[in-house]
């Protein structure tokens, strides 16, 4: 039997009040979440606690998708979802909570950083990486 990809593309979805659907070999190939979309972060997890708040939204520039069918399957392994589109489906971040600091976003954070202004997930690297170094 045929196995579902652990992160594949995104061939469906909504776009305004019709769905739209493509194929891996169209022209396009699958979709691309390009954009400003919002995110509901689990209260209490790392990034969260970066954030300051469980409300964020974040740019988009992708056409490839966590599968949230293996969500458990991850979870149960150490990786936890923190964040995922407001109703749920989409996976946004992911982190693993004994690890000094191990996040992974969908959205590119860097496209809202600047050189005197970093994000606040690249500050949270830089400081835990500055901590992490101390103890070596």
């Amino acid at each position: 039997p045929a196995k579902e990809p652990v992160v594949g593309l995104m061939t469906e979805w909504t776009r305004g009040n019709e769905k739209e659907i493509r194929n891996q070999d169209g022209d396009l190939g699958g979709t691309m979440r390009l954009g400003a979309y919002a995110a509901a972060l689990k209260p209490g997890s790392r990034i969260a606690e970066i954030y300051g708040s469980t409300e964020i939204s974040e740019r988009h520039r992708h056409r490839y998708e966590v599968n949230i069918g293996y969500r458990d399957k991850l979870e149960a392994c150490g990786l936890v979802f923190a964040g995922t589109s407001p109703d749920g489906v989409l996976p946004e971040t992911v982190e693993i909570e004994e690890h000094p600091w191990y996040i992974g976003v969908q959205y590119h954070p860097e496209l809202k950083s600047r050189p005197f202004e970093p994000h606040p997930l690249f500050a949270s690297f830089i400081k835990a990486a500055m901590a992490q170094s101390r103890m070596v």
